[in-house]
């Protein structure tokens, strides 16, 4: 069998990524390094080209300049511009989000990360719940086989699309190679531009709804006349932050909740974990959680939500409670944050736990499953 044309989706490769885009990237550079009698071809949409630094040996590269949108409505009213076309033949394309373009003859694979806006369209951007519930299905439906990241996503699409399990493949995600432990005063320098400084706790992700944010900082509000630290708040603002505000606003310990922002570059990032006495991630749902291993993975305690996917990917390493019981969060906050011995030895336990997903295994499963199209 000759060489296997591969068309993949790189639209998500931002400049400010969240998850999906961070998915996107680590897939796509394993994909290239482990060549493997395939060559990849990349398509992206969007008023400005995405940034492909770092990923050496594309085959070709193709981008749309209009509005993302824009190629959406294309896509859904006329059928056209086909994707295959535009990268001139292809044996499969990988639509890595969500939505699947129209092709004139190659097989498709589709990634579905999660199934936030069914399970929980309260929780969710009404922009992506209207047009997200009418689409997914039929595009899950249509496409040949559909990737996602997490057993727990996968029963969720089996269950709440329809689709066939067997047509369902699970590709973990993992920590990007690069996070590991900062020496402490390194990770120091790096922070205090940002006005971080231990002892603190930390929060990484988008701050929406669904991440459960007001709800940390009331749970800190608690703990805090017992414990030193801060709350840290890193990434960017998402949809409807009333109740964040109005969390921020009530609480009796604002002046130690520090509103970071996006940190630029994986340095900052690596500081942010390495330097944290403990992470907090108590979101409602979660289609992979990449940010439990990322914390694991450079030395942070992890304290998280026994949640949909959350349990799968902090497995026996994290402390887990239930999202919506602030006083119990406060409680694990408090009991963590003040025993050194015990985050020692869940440091050692996230450490473990992190080396148990790798990019490489899931770049294998998803050139199995281009294989098995093929």
């Amino acid at each position: 069998m000759g060489t296997m044309r591969i068309g993949i989706d790189v639209t998500p490769l931002t400049p400010a990524r969240s998850g999906v885009g961070y998915y996107t990237y680590y897939l796509l550079d394993q994909l290239l390094r482990d060549g493997a009698g395939m060559e990849y071809h990349a398509l992206s949409t969007g008023r400005g080209a995405p940034d492909l630094t770092g990923l050496a040996g594309l085959a070709a590269r193709r981008h749309v300049a209009l509005p993302t949108r824009a190629v959406y409505a294309l896509w859904a009213a006329i059928g056209r511009p086909r994707a295959d076309t535009l990268l001139g033949g292809v044996d499969v394309f990988h639509a890595t989000n969500y939505v699947l373009p129209p092709v004139a003859s190659a097989r498709t694979v589709l990634t579905i990360y999660d199934l936030s806006f069914l399970r929980h369209p309260e929780l969710c951007s009404p922009k992506i719940v209207g047009p997200f519930s009418r689409r997914v299905p039929r595009f899950a439906k249509r496409a040949d086989a559909v990737l996602t990241c997490s057993e727990a996503s996968k029963r969720d699409i089996v269950e709440l699309l329809g689709v066939a399990p067997e047509k369902v493949c699970v590709a973990h995600g993992a920590a990007n190679a690069g996070l590991a432990p900062m020496p402490r005063e390194e990770a120091e320098a790096r922070l205090a531009p940002h006005g971080i400084a231990p002892p603190y706790l930390l929060f990484t992700g988008t701050l929406e709804p669904r991440k459960n944010v007001a709800g940390l900082i009331r749970a800190f509000d608690l703990a805090a006349p017992r414990i030193p630290h801060t709350l840290v708040l890193v990434g960017q603002w998402g949809w409807k932050t009333e109740d964040i505000q109005a969390a921020l606003a009530e609480a009796r310990h604002r002046d130690r909740i520090v509103v970071a922002g996006y940190l630029p570059g994986h340095d900052t990032l690596a500081a942010a974990y390495s330097a944290a006495d403990v992470f907090v991630l108590p979101s409602f749902y979660e289609g992979f959680g990449l940010p439990v291993l990322e914390a694991m993975a450079c030395g942070a305690p992890v304290i998280t939500s026994r949640r949909a996917s959350l349990p799968e990917v902090g497995g026996d390493a994290a402390c887990y409670v239930a999202p919506d019981d602030t006083e119990a969060l406060a409680h694990e906050i408090e009991e963590v944050a003040s025993d050194a011995a015990r985050r020692d030895a869940m440091r050692t336990r996230g450490f473990a736990q992190a080396k148990r997903f790798t990019w490489e295994a899931c770049a294998a499963r998803t050139r199995g499953v281009y294989r098995g199209l093929a």
